[in-house]
C-alpha cells in the first residue's frame, strides 16, 4: 500500500510540473521521468489487460508478453503527453488504459492480416468478420458492454476489475469514499449482468463478480 501511495504521489508531482511548464520549456524530460516513475504500475496494467481481456494474444502461437505491450504503450504515451496534459493521476492512467487498448487492438488487426487463411478457421481464432480483434464474439460483447457503462460505473469497474487496484487505492484515486466506490461498482456489475444475461453462465460471471 505504501509503495502504491508513493507512486500516486510521485506521478501527481510530475503532472503538476507538466501543468506549470511554459511553452518555451521542453516537456520531454518531465514526461520521461513521469513514465519512468509509473512504469511498474503500467507494466501491471499491460499484463492484466493482455491476459484477461486479450487472452488469445497471450497464448501460443502468438505469445505476446506484457513487456512488448508496455514498450509500444510507452512510445504512445511519450507522443500523447506532448499534446494532452492530464491534471491528475486518475486522468493519466485513464489515458494509459486507452492507449493499451488501442495497441492491443492494433496487434490483433495485424495478426488478422498476416494469418494464413487456414488458421482463420481454427477454433481458437476469432471469426474473419471481426476486423478489430481476435476476441471471441462473447468476449467482444463483454468489453463493449463495459465501455458502454455510465462514466462513474465504468471508472470504478476499470480500476478494480481491470487495473486490479484495491478498493482503498481506487477510492483515493477517484477522490470518493470506499462506500461510494463499492456502490458504483455494484451498480456497474448489475448493468453488465442485465446487458449480458443471455450469455452462457461460464462467460457472464467474469463481467460481474470476477475480474475479466
Amino acid at each position: 500500500m505504501a509503495t502504491n501511495d508513493q507512486t500516486t504521489m510521485a506521478v501527481q508531482g510530475y503532472l503538476d510540473q507538466l501543468a506549470e511548464l511554459s511553452d518555451e520549456v521542453p516537456a520531454d524530460p518531465v514526461i520521461r521521468a513521469l513514465i519512468e516513475r509509473a512504469v511498474n504500475r503500467l507494466h501491471l496494467l499491460c499484463n492484466t489487460m493482455l491476459v484477461r481481456s486479450y487472452p488469445r494474444l497471450a497464448r501460443p502461437p502468438v505469445n505476446f508478453a506484457a513487456d512488448e505491450v508496455l514498450s509500444s504503450v510507452v512510445d504512445r504515451l511519450l507522443k500523447a503527453l506532448r499534446e494532452v496534459r492530464p491534471t491528475n493521476v486518475r486522468q493519466f492512467f485513464a489515458l494509459a488504459n486507452r492507449h493499451m487498448r488501442w495497441e492491443l487492438n492494433d496487434m490483433a488487426r495485424r495478426l488478422d492480416k498476416e494469418a494464413p487463411a487456414a488458421e482463420l478457421h481454427e477454433a481458437f481464432v476469432a471469426s474473419p468478420d471481426s476486423a478489430d480483434s481476435q476476441l471471441s464474439p462473447n468476449a467482444r460483447r463483454i468489453l463493449e458492454a463495459i465501455e458502454a457503462l455510465p462514466h462513474e460505473e465504468r471508472e470504478a469497474f476499470d480500476l478494480i476489475r481491470i487495473q486490479n487496484l484495491t478498493q482503498p487505492e481506487a477510492a483515493k484515486m477517484l477522490g470518493v469514499s470506499e462506500s461510494t466506490l463499492v456502490r458504483r461498482l455494484k451498480h456497474g456489475v448489475l448493468l453488465l449482468q442485465e446487458q449480458l444475461s443471455d450469455l452462457e453462465p461460464s462467460i457472464s460471471p467474469p463481467a460481474s463478480d470476477r475480474p475479466l
